[in-house]
């Protein structure tokens, strides 16, 4: 099992004293004994992604946010400030591996903001990433019986909340079906798909567990 610790990179940017960007970026620091420099490497590409992620709030989005202050003279009514927030998800840690998600929420003025879902799951004797094939060894074809699955769910919950998912969902799954959208939990396989994939905004982000065929073997099939 591997020890966190939190990094964050947070301001608020302002435009004539006016607070137009407030942006925080949550990010994950490892240590492990499974390899040292295994969790190194992966301690570096979320260091390096977090450096990118602030450089373009401080650039681009600090860059919208002004132009959009600018509309408001004298700040009446009050510029709705921009938000930026970076937040990572553990769920999964055991032995030497590691499932995570990030959601990156953004507000940039309108009705409400968007969220944006990334997820990593680690080797920590290697450093390398673990691809959703490797669940399913020796299966051929595997993302049919996934979206089979997943059809089942959805049936399942439209049954007891009608209207929650877009009527021609069994296309969109297959779609709008991306192989890195995806983390492990105990429980299971976790498949996802961001806002609008499947579903209206007030479903949020639709998540299906696909358990493990045991708890001691991280495998579907």
């Amino acid at each position: 099992m591997q020890k966190i610790h939190n990094k964050v990179l947070k301001d608020t940017m302002f435009y004539h004293d006016i607070p137009v960007l407030t942006y925080k970026i949550n990010y994950p620091f490892f240590e492990t004994t499974c390899s040292p420099l295994a969790a190194c490497h992966i301690n570096g590409y979320y260091a390096l992604k977090a450096e990118k992620t602030e450089k373009n709030c401080r650039t681009d989005l600090y860059s919208q946010a002004v132009q959009a202050a600018q509309y408001i003279p004298e700040n009446i009514p009050p510029f709705n400030s921009y938000e930026f927030l970076s937040d990572y998800h553990i769920v999964y840690n055991k032995g030497c591996i590691v499932s995570l998600y990030t959601d990156q929420y953004s507000y940039s003025g309108g009705a409400h903001g968007a969220t944006v879902r990334s997820s990593d799951t680690w080797d920590f004797r290697m450093g390398r990433q673990i691809n959703l094939t490797e669940f399913f060894p020796g299966v051929q074809g595997f993302p049919e019986c996934l979206f089979q699955r997943i059809e089942k769910q959805i049936e399942d919950r439209l049954k007891e909340s009608p209207a929650t998912f877009f009527e021609d969902y069994s296309q969109l799954l297959r779609n709008n079906f991306h192989a890195e959208n995806f983390y492990i939990t105990p429980a299971g396989l976790v498949i996802y798909y961001q806002q609008y994939d499947l579903a209206p905004y007030a479903s949020g982000i639709p998540e299906f567990v696909i358990p493990f065929r045991n708890s001691r073997s991280p495998e579907i099939m």
